[in-house]
């Protein structure tokens, strides 16, 4: 697939406040500072598209980006960060339950995963809730370009078999900085839009 073109379109918390023109969309899950607006940005040729900061927890809305003019890529909050309260931590999981349960044109999630460490609780229990609601997962495990290509299998393994992944799951090592995998993904899209 050619990006053509990437576009920030709007921001919201509500069903009311999101795109009524019925295309798919492809969310982008993952815990806090996992690299989802770097995944986004590297992707689709962009270097401000998502925005990316220091701090992890920026994100608190869901952000609509349309992808040549054919479908959205969605950016949630991300999922385990500690220094936002109770409350809101409860709120934000609302939202994308809310989203993920109940959004008709949502096709996939992309779920991003630090290769580095493999999956998380928190990680776990995000990809058995889309296992649940039976939402189809693409697992992107990024950072690939802070390990040694001699270990990058092993890596992929752990997580494989820390998810218990099944033959309908997609899998592609990443990197934002060296761009390892970005033809692969952007192969995969062309083929699931």
């Amino acid at each position: 697939m050619k990006i053509m073109s990437a576009e920030y379109t709007v921001t919201g918390v509500r069903f009311d406040q999101y795109p009524t023109d019925e295309l798919t969309e492809f969310v982008i899950l993952g815990r806090s500072n996992v690299g989802k607006s770097s995944f986004i940005n590297s992707l689709l040729n962009r270097k401000r598209l998502a925005y990316t900061s220091g701090r992890p927890g920026k994100t608190q809305t869901l952000n609509f980006f349309l992808i040549n003019k054919k479908f959205y890529f969605v950016d949630v909050p991300g999922y385990g960060y500690a220094r936002v309260s109770k409350k809101q931590r409860q709120e934000f999981g609302k939202m994308i339950e809310n989203y993920l349960v109940n959004r008709e044109n949502l096709k996939r999630a992309f779920l991003i995963l630090d290769l580095r460490h493999g999956p998380s609780e928190d990680d776990l229990l995000m990809y058995n809730f889309l296992k649940h609601y039976q939402i189809d997962v693409t697992i992107i495990a990024t950072k690939a370009d802070k390990i040694g290509t001699t270990r990058l299998n092993r890596h992929k393994k752990d997580i494989d078999i820390k998810l218990n992944l099944t033959e309908d799951d997609n899998f592609f090592i990443y990197s934002s900085e060296s761009l390892k995998g970005k033809e692969e993904v952007l192969d995969h899209l062309e083929k699931i839009t």
